[in-house]
C-alpha cells in the first residue's frame, strides 16, 4: 500500500475513492479504505478506458416515482423521522444520497390507496369547463411532502404523467382501460394546463409531463389506452397549442412505455408539426432491449431520451435485482443516451401497499416504512450507487466495458470523474482503470458494483 512516512504518522496516498455494494449485502454503498493510486506499472489485467474529452448527454437526474402511496406512508412518520429521511434522500451532504429527479402521477396511479382524477363527476355528468377541477387528495400527503423536498433541494426536477383521464372523458366511462373521446381532446389539454398551473401555485414547478403512462397497457387500475396515432394528434392539435397559449415551458415527452415499441416514439417524432412541441421520449424496460433508446437517438439526435420507470418485485432477490438494474436501468439507460434513470415506487408499507383494487401487489418500494422506522431495499441502493456521485448537470463521457465488466462514466460540474462498474463474472475480477496514460489496478467481487470517484 503506497504511503508517505512523516515521522509519527503515516499518510495514505489515494487518488480514487471507491464505494462498494456487494451481492451478499456485506457492503452496502460503503466507502472502501483500500488505496487506489494511478501509476504506469504494466500488468496483464484488462483495461477500462475512461476518456473525459469524449462527451455525450447531460444528466437531468436520478430518482424514483413519489407515488401517492409513498407520500402517505412517509407523511405518517413523526416530524423528526420524516425530516431526517427526506434529508438523507434529497440532501447533498455526506450522509445523503442526492436524489435529483422525481416522477409524479397526475391524479392517482395504481399505487394510491384509491382511484381518483382531479375532476371526477357523478355517472352521466360531464364538466367540459373543468369548473370542478381540484388537486383533491394530493393536497393531503403528496404536496406537503413535495414542499419539504423542495426546501431541501429547490432545483430537483419533476416529471408528471396521468394513469388515466377522468372517466367521463373516456369511451368506456371507466377508470380502467378505454380511450380518450375525440370530443374531449381540447378539454383534456386544459386539464394538463390547470394541473401545471395549480401545482405552480403550490410552489411546485413541473419540468416535464408525458401525455399517458404506459399508453399500450389498458390493464392497470387506473389506465387508459392511447396508441401512437392518437397521442400524435392529441399533442399536435390540442396539448401543444394549449401549452403554447398558456405560456407554459413544461416539456412534453412522448410514449413513456416499454423498449419493445420504439416505433411509437419515432412515429410521433417523424411528424414535424408535432415534434415542434415535443422535447423527447420516455421508456420503461418491462419488455424489449435498452438499446432501443439508441435507435431513437440515432434517428432523432436532437430529441432527448428519458428512462422513467422500472420496478423491483417482492419476489426478487437483492443480488439478482441489483445486478440487472445496475446493468440496464443505470449503465444501460445512460449508455443509450438517457438523461434520467428512475426506479418505480419510492416507499410502501410492509404489505406492499397502499395500492388501488387491481393495482400492483408485488411492487417493492425503495423503502419499506413501518410507523417512523424504515428499511432500505434494493431499489434504494440501485439509485444511490449513482445519485450520490453524479448530480444533475453532469455529463456522460466515454468508458469501455470488457470481460464481463460493464461500465459508464461521467464528469461532474465541479470536474470530478465518476466511473460505475458492475462485475457480471461468476468470480472476483481484477482490472485497470486507465485515464490519461496512467492506470489504477482494482477488483470487484462477483455481482458487485463499484463507484470510483477521482
Amino acid at each position: 500500500m503506497p504511503s508517505t512516512n512523516t515521522g509519527d504518522s503515516t499518510i495514505i496516498k489515494n487518488d480514487i475513492s471507491l464505494w462498494l455494494t456487494t451481492a451478499d449485502q456485506g457492503s452496502l454503498l460503503q466507502k472502501q479504505s483500500t488505496a487506489l493510486v494511478f501509476g504506469t506499472n504494466s500488468n496483464t489485467y484488462p483495461n477500462i478506458d475512461v476518456d473525459s474529452t469524449q462527451k455525450f448527454q447531460t444528466i437531468d437526474g436520478f430518482g424514483y416515482t413519489l407515488t401517492g402511496g409513498s407520500a402517505s406512508v412517509i407523511n405518517q412518520m413523526s416530524p423528526s423521522a420524516k425530516a431526517q429521511l427526506l434529508q438523507e434522500l434529497f440532501g447533498n451532504d455526506s450522509t445523503s444520497i442526492g436524489v435529483s429527479y422525481l416522477r409524479l402521477s397526475i391524479g392517482a396511479s395504481d399505487l394510491n390507496a384509491s382511484v381518483f382524477s382531479y375532476d371526477d363527476m357523478p355517472a352521466g355528468q360531464t364538466d367540459s369547463l373543468l369548473q370542478h377541477f381540484n388537486l383533491g387528495p394530493d393536497t393531503v400527503d403528496l404536496i406537503p411532502i413535495l414542499k419539504q423536498i423542495l426546501a431541501i433541494n429547490p432545483s430537483i426536477k419533476i416529471i408528471a404523467t396521468p394513469w388515466s383521464a377522468p372517466a367521463w372523458m373516456k369511451d368506456n366511462g371507466a377508470t380502467m382501460g378505454g380511450g380518450l373521446l375525440t370530443a374531449y381532446y381540447n378539454v383534456y389539454a386544459q386539464y394538463f394546463v390547470k394541473y401545471i398551473q395549480q401545482m405552480k401555485a403550490n410552489g411546485i414547478s413541473l419540468d416535464a409531463i408525458t401525455p399517458q403512462n404506459e399508453p399500450l397497457n389498458p390493464n392497470n387500475n387506473p389506465s387508459l389506452y392511447m396508441d401512437a396515432a392518437t397521442e400524435n394528434i392529441f399533442i399536435k392539435n390540442s396539448l401543444g397549442p394549449a401549452f403554447l397559449n398558456a405560456g407554459l415551458t413544461t416539456k412534453i415527452i412522448v410514449y413513456d412505455h416499454n423498449c419493445d415499441h420504439p416505433e411509437y416514439a419515432s412515429s410521433i417524432l417523424s411528424d414535424a408539426a408535432t415534434a415542434a412541441f415535443v422535447d423527447g421520449s420516455a421508456f420503461h424496460l418491462y419488455a424489449g432491449n435498452i438499446n432501443a433508446l439508441s435507435q431513437v437517438h440515432n434517428a432523432f439526435p436532437n430529441k432527448n431520451l428519458y428512462f422513467t420507470e422500472q420496478y423491483t418485485a417482492s419476489t426478487g432477490s437483492f443480488s439478482g435485482d441489483f445486478q440487472w438494474h445496475i446493468n440496464n436501468v443505470i449503465i444501460g439507460s445512460m449508455y443509450n443516451w438517457s438523461r434520467t434513470a428512475l426506479e418505480w415506487n419510492l416507499a410502501n408499507d410492509p404489505s406492499y401497499g397502499p395500492h388501488t383494487p387491481g393495482g400492483c401487489t408485488t411492487c417493492k418500494g425503495a423503502l419499506t416504512i413501518t410507523g417512523s422506522n424504515f428499511t432500505r431495499n434494493v431499489g434504494y441502493y440501485i439509485i444511490a450507487q449513482v445519485s450520490k456521485f453524479v448530480p444533475a448537470g453532469s455529463v456522460r463521457v466515454s468508458s469501455t466495458s470488457v470481460n464481463g465488466l460493464n461500465s459508464v462514466a461521467f464528469t461532474t460540474v465541479d470536474g470530478k470523474k465518476v466511473l460505475i462498474v458492475m462485475n457480471n463474472n461468476n468470480s472476483i475480477a481484477g482490472f485497470n482503470i486507465r485515464f490519461r496514460g496512467k492506470w489504477v489496478t482494482t477488483s470487484l467481487p462477483s455481482g458487485a458494483a463499484g463507484t470510483y470517484v477521482w
